[in-house]
């Protein structure tokens, strides 16, 4: 990878990836109120845990200015897989290139987010993203 291409990576994949992968992460982008309410995902099957760490800071939506020097606390190895997740790909990317241009290599964006696209009905988590993959979630 090179500049600021980001990997897209569906969810499925990146699951087989945090199972095998031993310096893979999960970064979950989205906000506390979206972890509370909507759900996160669970890797406690993998004996690992996501990383949450929210890229833009509710109400206004604003970037977090801390974000690559926490993540960077969090995660210091340069040369590890980190798998950027949000609510449907937006966020999750923009992270992602935050962070390739901190110098990280292996940066990918989860296809689709945790969610996913709405359906005809207006509602996520159906069509495409984590949960409809039918990966491991839980509600907080």
């Amino acid at each position: 990878m090179h500049g600021s291409v980001i990997n897209e990576i569906m969810p499925k994949a990146a699951w087989e990836m945090l199972q095998n992968e031993h310096d893979a992460y999960l970064i979950d982008v989205r906000t506390q109120e979206e972890w509370q309410f909507v759900g996160i995902p669970d890797l406690s099957s993998l004996n690992r845990e996501t990383v949450f760490l929210s890229w833009r800071l509710y109400p206004t939506m604003r970037i977090n200015d801390d974000f690559a020097i926490l993540l960077e606390e969090r995660l210091p190895d340069h040369h590890a897989h980190l798998l950027f997740i949000c609510k449907s790909g937006a966020r999750s990317t923009e992270a992602a290139i935050m962070m390739l241009q901190h110098g990280y290599k292996s940066c990918y964006n989860v296809t689709g987010g945790f969610e996913g696209d709405m359906d005809k009905n207006s509602h996520r988590g159906i069509i495409n993203g984590w949960k409809a993959a039918g990966l491991p979630w839980r509600q907080s």
